[in-house]
């Protein structure tokens, strides 16, 4: 039995996990796929949102900021990278300035700091290459960008390594109220708990469902992007957004932690969790980002993606007890990135108002680390060859990252089992080839430590095979 079991491990459940390990508690985190971080948490703009979007008073907006201030912190713990380097909302019209007053005002009722006016020529000042068709700028400095999966690994890992349990390709396929809790069905079998965490994103209606009666509608939003070269990644050095409308922020263009430049999203309505890229949906962030700053080279593009969204009809996060002992984590929509770890605050005084006693431990870890042979010093480079020769061979030319790395990595509290689980943790195949030139040593090095043969390695997700054989599967 359980105390809490969290059903999904993106940035929400992965965040839960990691706050709820600090308590003497016996915890379950269960993944339906074979790797945390492997759902929104992986496609999206990886900004940390000051919070002066959304509406006062709703729990976006007290989770948004708290979440920010939070962020900071634990990324310099646990060793994700993290960048504040701050946002700029553009105006090009008369309507646009007054849009930008109405999220002043709500930044300051919503207590984001620092928040301020500039003119067209002050904004281009800060990034020379903005349009000459801004005519103002909302200024928020407390905005940032970090690493979306690193963070999420991050705190999965530490939530691992503070004694929870991470059981991936598990599938929820039921739920059934017990006397003393739930017992929750699996594709692996049967788990029984105190407190049931629903933190399934896109799915979470459907874990809803099965526990109780329908409350809410997950209505699914597709968002496309460009990630382009590092030699765009200059390009702009704050996050450029234009005026947010109905269907969201809009298109922004934004540095990445990593040094390349991101452009996007749309928002298109899709049915689960379709990631397919479109020519229109992409034609359509081009042209639209070109209005902020024209002179970004789209020629440089090293990869296209797509996220799913779990808005809802309620236009809120919805973070309540649905039954007892079952906390709905639902329609965590952006700004849930940034709002991660003061939700995992709020849902644990929620389980404690419900009866479930939080005992701090004495012996919590709130620490990581991970080598990144590309930022040590010649002389540190030396001595940690020196110690272990594999750190010396490098197998991904673009990004410089070493065979030592991709070891440290399955030795891991949570080793990858795809080439893009190894992407994710270490950066191979995240340059300018995209992986066509180490993809195939990281087959090689993950079927030798995996003791598997390469035509059992696949790309990301399950089924996802890179190579035919026969003898697969036997």
């Amino acid at each position: 039995m359980y105390d809490v079991l969290i059903i999904g491990c993106g940035i929400t459940g992965a965040a839960a996990a990691f706050h709820l390990s600090r308590y003497q508690l016996k915890i379950a985190v269960l993944e339906q796929e074979n790797d945390v971080a492997d759902g929104t948490t992986k496609a999206n703009s990886a900004i940390l949102h000051a919070g002066y979007d959304p509406e006062p008073g709703t729990l976006m907006a007290r989770l948004n900021v708290r979440g920010a201030q939070l962020a900071k912190d634990l990324c310099a713990k646990l060793d994700v990278p993290y960048l504040p380097c701050g946002s700029l909302v553009l105006a090009f019209s008369p309507e646009d300035d007054a849009t930008l007053h109405t999220l002043l005002q709500r930044g300051q009722a919503n207590g984001v700091p620092e928040l301020r006016l500039l003119t067209g020529d002050e904004a281009r000042e800060m990034d020379p290459n903005l349009s000459d068709r801004v005519t103002s700028a909302l200024y928020a400095p407390t905005a940032a960008i970090c690493s979306p999966w690193e963070y999420c690994l991050a705190l999965a890992e530490t939530a691992v390594r503070n004694g929870a349990e991470l059981h991936l390709d598990t599938a929820v396929t039921g739920l059934e109220r017990q006397e003393d809790g739930w017992l929750v069905r699996t594709s692996k079998g049967d788990f029984r708990s105190r407190y049931v965490i629903n933190a399934a994103g896109v799915w979470a209606q459907a874990v809803h469902e099965m526990a109780v009666p329908t409350t809410f509608t997950i209505r699914p939003s597709r968002g496309q992007y460009f990630l382009l070269d590092k030699s765009e990644g200059s390009r702009v050095g704050h996050v450029i957004f234009q005026c947010p409308g109905p269907n969201g922020k809009g298109v922004l263009v934004a540095p990445t932690v990593h040094g390349n430049l991101i452009v996007g999203p749309d928002a298109t309505p899709v049915e689960g969790d379709d990631v397919s890229t479109t020519a229109d949906g992409l034609a359509f962030v081009r042209d639209t980002a070109l209005k902020s700053v024209p002179s970004v080279n789209f020629r440089e593009s090293i990869r296209n993606f797509a996220g799913v969204r779990s808005s809802t009809d309620r236009g809120d996060f919805i973070i309540e007890l649905a039954a007892p002992h079952f906390l709905d984590l639902a329609g965590i929509c952006s700004p849930g990135l940034t709002a991660a770890p003061a939700i995992a605050e709020y849902a644990a005084q929620l389980l404690a108002d419900d009866g479930l006693a939080l005992t701090e431990k004495e012996d919590f870890i709130c620490h990581r680390r991970r080598t990144r042979f590309h930022d040590l010093s010649p002389q540190e480079k030396a001595k940690l060859v020196e110690r272990e020769p594999a750190y010396g061979r490098v197998i991904c030319r673009c990004e410089t990252v070493t065979e030592g790395e991709i070891l440290e990595a399955l030795r891991s509290p949570i080793p990858p089992r795809s080439v893009d689980g190894v992407k994710r943790r270490v950066g191979a195949g995240m340059g300018r080839c995209q992986g066509g030139f180490c993809g195939p040593r990281v087959v090689e090095i993950l079927a030798r430590e995996l003791g598997v043969t390469p035509d059992h390695i696949v790309q990301d997700k399950a089924g996802s095979w890179l190579l035919a054989s026969q003898t697969k599967g036997g």
